[in-house]
């Protein structure tokens, strides 16, 4: 019965991981491809924040109960207030519904089904190049998907004019992904002065943002790295953001994400959240419990949050620490190119600029794996193997 049946491709990225760990060259080989933080040692952390908020979830063991089908009312108020700011007025005045997701990833499809169910006519437009699964996400809602230009390969920034020049022919209520902050797969952002001309143009058409912020805390630091969010809702915008915990909590298996949609009034909110309620309920009924309450606990205890954050900050600087260390290496060894983009890019992952060739050498003949477009990730480096992969990169290079 299942002969008509296609088989799947795989998913690029979750593939090659299978292939490293196949790789038998185990005291050489070198994980740059999936969008996990790593320790300097090589680990996963679990963040000591989390700990405590584990101890005290589980002493005394507590029911396994159905949460509500947007989540726990401390978990949605933690995402409005890293998103907006605390007290931020929107927030006060009820114009923001905000539901616990599957992970960013199921905030996007929830907002994908929402804007499909009542925007039918709305395309969606995502930046070249941009995480691949926003564009399965979306498709996969039913919607058309395109691209804007966005990276410069020439210039190793943003492809701005063109850009602004794009989103002034688009139509009203067509959809614009952005990303606020540590762009994936580039790790090139706009500046401030850049995200004020943009949001404009996006006003003036009508269009509906739809942020992706799934690195907060990883660029500059937690407020900075939310301005595009912040100025678009100063600017009297109706935006979508959805948000992760997986990378700053290192929660990525408990599948802690939000959506929230700001709204011009508190009735138009209540009717959006009423209605993000019932795609969950037509999907997957309720968000996972645990996460929700490491979440809540770690984000409304004062002093748990501080120790997120002092936390949160210490990753940043040690992907910091190794996009300077790669550049320095490679920079010694080919001293006639130009490496500095490694330290203007931000967040966890950074276009190398190799070539898909270059890519697949440097997995066969060194073990070093990162995904074929060149996309590599930062935070795989450590001072054991930052040499290694200079080394590696500088042979393909040559």
């Amino acid at each position: 019965m299942f002969e008509h049946v296609t088989p799947y491709a795989g998913d690029p990225i979750l593939g090659l991981m299978d292939k490293y760990a196949q790789d038998p060259r185990a005291d050489i080989k070198v994980n740059l491809g999936v969008g996990v933080y790593y320790t300097e040692d090589g680990k996963l952390p679990v963040l000591e924040c989390v700990k405590t908020a584990e101890s005290q979830i589980v002493n005394p063991p507590r029911p396994r109960g159905y949460l509500p089908m947007d989540g726990l009312p401390g978990y949605r108020q933690a995402c409005q207030d890293l998103l907006f700011g605390k007290n931020h007025p929107a927030v006060v005045e009820g114009r923001v519904a905000t539901i616990a997701t599957l992970g960013g990833s199921g905030a996007l499809k929830v907002g994908a089904d929402f804007i499909h169910e009542w925007f039918p006519d709305a395309k969606c437009y995502v930046s070249d190049p941009t995480w691949a699964n926003h564009i399965g996400i979306f498709e996969g809602a039913g919607i058309e998907v395109a691209k804007y230009p966005y990276y410069d390969p020439a210039t190793i920034g943003v492809k701005f004019d063109e850009l602004c020049e794009f989103f002034k022919t688009l139509n009203e209520n067509d959809v614009v992904l952005l990303h606020p902050c540590c762009h994936n797969p580039t790790g090139v952002d706009l500046t401030r002065s850049q995200w004020d001309v943009l949001l404009q143009i996006v006003k003036d058409q009508k269009l509906i943002p739809f942020m992706d912020i799934a690195y907060q805390g990883f660029g500059d630091d937690m407020d900075e790295d939310a301005y595009a969010i912040r100025r678009a809702v100063e600017m009297g915008l109706t935006v979508f953001v959805s948000n992760s915990f997986s990378k700053n909590l290192s929660l990525y298996g408990e599948r802690v994400g939000g959506l929230s949609v700001v709204s011009p009034t508190k009735q138009e909110a209540d009717v959006v959240l009423g209605q993000l309620k019932f795609t969950v309920r037509r999907i997957y009924s309720s968000p996972p419990a645990y996460g929700n309450y490491v979440v809540d606990t770690v984000m409304n205890d004062d002093a748990l949050f501080r120790l997120w954050v002092g936390e949160v900050y210490e990753m940043r600087d040690r992907i910091r620490e190794m996009r300077e260390k790669l550049q320095a290496a490679l920079s010694s060894k080919l001293p006639e190119r130009d490496f500095s983009y490694f330290t203007k890019q931000r967040g966890m992952f950074s276009f190398t600029g190799l070539t898909k060739e270059q890519v697949i050498r440097l997995r066969e003949e060194f073990a070093v794996y990162m995904v074929e477009n060149g996309r590599m990730c930062v935070a795989g480096l450590n001072n054991a193997n930052v040499e290694y992969v200079a080394n590696a990169m500088a042979e393909v290079l040559r």
